[in-house]
């Protein structure tokens, strides 16, 4: 029994020093940053979906949209489903799956 927990004691403290510094060695690595045309794209995109507002509304789409992560390789289909269900909040019918259809397309 005695053995067991030494074993067991070991283990812990192994995986205590190896989880740390696993994560530093992915915290380390820098992201790459974004070019200029990668930019000028999201902005784009962003404008080409957010056409049908107006004032307010469309600033706060805006806002939310640039300051997204970009929808590169990234971003999973699911994360986009998240994203337009959100903004297709209040659509129906036809008009929605027209956005919706769009929304998934653009990201």
């Amino acid at each position: 029994m005695r053995e067991l927990l030494t074993v067991i004691a070991l283990v812990t403290a192994a995986a205590a020093i190896a989880l740390p510094a696993q994560a530093a060695d992915t915290a380390a690595a820098p992201a790459k940053p974004r070019t200029a045309q990668q930019d000028k794209d999201k902005i784009a995109a962003c404008n080409e979906r957010a056409r049908d507002r107006k004032g307010d509304e469309r600033k706060a789409f805006m806002q939310r949209c640039l300051s997204a992560k970009t929808a590169g390789a990234s971003t999973t289909q699911q994360e986009k489903m998240k994203s337009c269900n959100v903004e297709a909040k209040g659509k129906t019918g036809a008009d929605r799956k027209k956005f919706m259809s769009e929304c998934l397309r653009a990201g």
